[in-house]
């Protein structure tokens, strides 16, 4: 499977899922690289990011799956060649051939960024470990039918937090990609809903790393 590593970082977080899906087609048309299309009366581009980022997270580990029609070029050429083409804060780190399918897929290295205005509150890191050490947390997320509860503390392991500045708390985890999946938001809004005294005044996540079933690192 031909597969691409790239970053978005910086003001390409608020790019949309779609939008960046219609960057890429164009990268590649612009790049010279012709991609294969499905047969039929709409066909469309093969070309498929793994794990869909929300807007406003940065990550430098996402996973584009593509075929090209002439699919002999070299890889390095490949990533030269979108790589010109690309906005400020997208750009290809790699390109492959994987034998891994998406599905393997299973979870994410992520940091969540904890930021206070007026300096961490006293007994904030405490109080945070101890939410996270409960039995079960369950928190609302929005599903097909309208919102649901959900347990997060099964979906989350390695939860580290530190503070990195007197303003700043950083949560480092990793959390359940798929089947089912933790949008890293749904800690910080049990953070808001179970301890509100202790709701951040900003929050920035950032994925650092694709992990695959086995524990390895997904490519």
């Amino acid at each position: 499977m031909r597969r691409i590593l790239f970053k978005k970082t910086g003001d390409a977080v608020f790019i949309s899922h779609l939008d960046l899906m219609r960057l890429f087609q164009r990268a590649f048309k612009r790049g010279g690289l012709n991609l294969k299309h499905t047969q039929g009366f709409s066909p469309r581009a093969l070309v498929s990011i793994a794990l869909p980022l929300s807007v406003g997270v940065e990550s430098v580990c996402e996973i584009l799956d593509y075929e090209l029609v002439d699919q002999e070029l070299p890889f390095e050429e490949i990533k030269e060649r979108l790589n010109r083409t690309m906005p400020a804060g997208v750009r290809v780190l790699e390109a492959y051939d994987s034998p891994r399918k998406p599905k393997d897929l299973t979870h994410l290295d992520i940091d969540i960024r904890l930021e206070y205005d007026a300096g961490i509150p006293a007994g904030a890191m405490d109080a945070i470990c101890g939410l996270f050490a409960r039995e079960s947390l369950t928190v609302m997320k929005r599903g097909k039918n309208g919102p649901v509860e959900q347990d997060i503390i099964p979906m989350i392991s390695n939860l580290e937090i530190t503070a990195i500045s007197e303003q700043e708390l950083e949560l480092t985890a990793r959390v359940c990609a798929q089947n089912p999946s933790l949008n890293p938001q749904q800690m910080v809004s049990a953070i808001e809903t179970y301890l509100p005294e202790f709701a951040p005044d900003f929050t920035r996540v950032f994925r650092r790393e694709a992990i695959a079933a086995d524990g390895t690192i997904f490519r």
